[in-house]
């Protein structure tokens, strides 16, 4: 029911804002802008805020942008990151989605740009249902820091989101109006 409403908000949010992506990257925090060398994107589906403003503000600071493959229905795998540029182009996955080629470079990030159908002000998040980002964070996080930001609209917040216990929380928010820390040392 709530993932419903959300993308209906989100869909609204979209209509009422098709800018919302360089609006948001105007807002990443200063700190942020040379600080990581792999930086994990993602290619826009449906009414996502497109991160393609932010991760060229990254790029051009010296980061290198990777984007996700998502491994085999049911394997239970995390996603894969590979090396990509704003121009090169992409592969359709067998779920649809336009991924780095066969031949893109693995990189594992340090900084992750997450979607989202809604979050709250305790770093919760509400994906899709199938659990691949909290997989994926759950890995890279037992083998080095990585920060996990989440891209949405402000209209995407809601006062809580159902938690459970494998659900990886979020270390910031980006909206196109501000970026909200969620952890005291960022």
């Amino acid at each position: 029911m709530l993932r419903a409403q959300m993308k209906a908000v989100r869909a609204e949010a979209f209509r009422e804002g098709p800018g919302a992506g360089t609006a948001a990257a105007e807002h990443l925090p200063q700190s942020f802008i040379g600080r990581f060398s792999v930086v994990a994107g993602y290619q826009p589906i449906g009414s996502e805020i497109d991160p393609a403003p932010l991760l060229a503000r990254l790029a051009a600071a010296g980061a290198q942008i990777v984007l996700p493959r998502t491994a085999a229905q049911g394997s239970g795998l995390p996603l894969s990151f590979h090396l990509w540029s704003p121009g090169q182009s992409l592969v359709k996955s067998a779920f649809g989605l336009a991924e780095p080629g066969p031949d893109a470079s693995q990189l594992t990030p340090d900084l992750v740009i997450v979607p989202l159908l809604a979050f709250d002000g305790l770093g919760h998040r509400m994906g899709y249902g199938q659990g691949h980002y909290d997989r994926t964070l759950e890995a890279l996080r037992a083998h080095h820091p990585v920060l996990a930001i989440g891209l949405a609209f402000e209209a995407q917040r809601v006062a809580y989101v159902p938690r459970e216990n494998h659900d990886q929380p979020l270390d910031g928010i980006l909206t196109q109006t501000r970026y909200m820390a969620l952890r005291e040392d960022l």
